[in-house]
């Protein structure tokens, strides 16, 4: 491609470069000729120009002076009894310049034609004899011929270029095409080196890396779900069938209780999954600045919790972002949290920098250091709290990391003050 762009900067530049010597030899090869006619027109309108004349400027022969009617009045040696040409200059002084081959006796000239005084006045023509090697036109036709060929190579090297550009760009796409939903773990062959197309190739086995992971989450996602949605679903059944069975023998209240539970905890579920799944559209949803301090105490302000909450709120650290979303984030984590503490629980908003932090902490058993990136995997349980007794659906957190991410922040599980977990938020603060 550097070649094609060179050349296309080049021949453009040949091409004027060539008009310009084209005009340089043509200024040159009237040089003399105009010399000439001006000397001769003075000399006729002093009256002292002779029948014959001698030219005076080296390398002009060809001299004459024609009146208005076509007469020769004067001449030199060398030129004939007619007019050299049938230049005509408009008025007095106007001078033209002109090259012909059309008379064979002399050949091919060079010629000028001066217009002495008026229009009425008698016209000079001063020639010089030239070859056609170097005539303007020849020089002309060799412009021409420079621009074909210039024009043609161009055409040879974008065709060589183009094929080899195109050769590996083929290869790849039938590489791609033969990449299905089934087999994604396959990968296009990467060439040496770090032209474009080595990155191009490099850049399609990264997306392809990145929608392996994606549809590996997707279809992960989906069989925990449908694991998750099974269990109480299987819960329900049984206990409804077992109500047909013995009618008699069965509490409606308590089974009643105990199925309104199992729709509870799949109307919880349900409600996390589109929660998760509105995420990923909610890109163009309308973000406002929210105040933490704000919004914590007012979501502790509904809450009735079996551990007291413990709140320290700075003032004015303001968010850009979606109120509601960032509700969902503080309270699945104190939701966590009540499950979890023993006594204490500590919510916590400052600044830090140039961020706003909102953290959450507890006394409760901890998290490992090994499990505390797997947290917040959907559908994950540590051994702890294993028992859906504890009455969380598993994407709790996923949620919470889901919703920091798309608000541009980051969330990280340290040790508390109290010896259990801290769940710690870091967002941009709002310009």
């Amino acid at each position: 491609m550097s070649v094609i762009c060179t050349l296309l900067v080049l021949i453009p530049m040949a091409l004027v470069m060539s008009r310009m010597i084209s005009e340089a030899i043509a200024d040159l090869a009237w040089q003399d000729t105009q010399q000439q006619a001006v000397l001769a027109a003075a000399a006729v309108r002093a009256g002292v120009l002779p029948r014959t004349i001698k030219p005076s400027v080296p390398g002009v022969d060809l001299l004459q002076v024609v009146s208005p009617s076509g007469q020769v009045l004067s001449a030199s040696p060398a030129a004939s009894s007619e007019p050299m040409a049938k230049l005509v200059p408009s008025s007095g002084g106007s001078m033209e310049n002109s090259q012909t081959c059309a008379n064979p006796a002399p050949g091919c000239l060079r010629i000028t034609a001066l217009r002495v005084d008026g229009p009425r006045s008698p016209i000079v023509y001063a020639a010089r004899r030239t070859t056609t090697l170097t005539s303007t036109t020849f020089v002309d036709s060799i412009v021409a011929a420079q621009a074909v060929i210039l024009a043609a190579i161009v055409g040879w090297i974008a065709w060589e270029v183009t094929g080899r550009i195109l050769r590996p760009v083929e290869a790849v796409r039938s590489q791609l095409a033969t990449i299905t939903l089934n087999h994604l773990s396959d990968r296009i062959t990467e060439p040496e080196g770090d032209d474009e197309i080595a990155r191009l190739i490099h850049t399609l086995n990264q997306t392809l890396l990145r929608l392996e992971r994606a549809t590996y989450e997707q279809r992960r996602f989906v069989a925990d779900a449908s694991h998750e949605l099974r269990t109480p679903l299987a819960g329900l059944r049984v206990k409804l069938e077992e109500a047909q069975i013995h009618p008699q023998g069965r509490d409606v209240d308590g089974l009643l209780t105990e199925t309104l539970g199992d729709v509870d905890r799949l109307q919880a579920i349900m409600g996390d999954l589109l929660m998760l799944a509105g995420l990923g559209s909610s890109a163009s949803a309308v973000r406002e600045k929210v105040d933490l301090g704000d919004l914590t105490r007012t979501e502790l302000s509904r809450r009735a919790d079996r551990i007291p909450v413990r709140a320290s709120l700075a003032e004015g650290v303001t968010v850009q972002g979606v109120s509601s979303q960032l509700t969902r984030v503080l309270t699945n984590l104190l939701d966590n949290a009540q499950r979890h503490a023993r006594e204490k629980i500590e919510v916590e908003v400052r600044h830090d920098g140039g961020q706003a932090v909102m953290a959450v902490g507890d006394d409760g058993p901890g998290i490992p250091e090994k499990d505390r990136e797997r947290v917040f995997e959907r559908f994950t349980r540590l051994d702890a709290a294993r028992s859906r007794g504890h009455g969380g659906t598993g994407l709790g957190l996923a949620i919470v990391s889901d919703v920091v991410r798309s608000h541009s922040g980051t969330i990280a599980v340290l040790d508390s003050a109290y010896g259990g977990a801290c769940f710690e938020v870091r967002l941009p603060l709002a310009p």
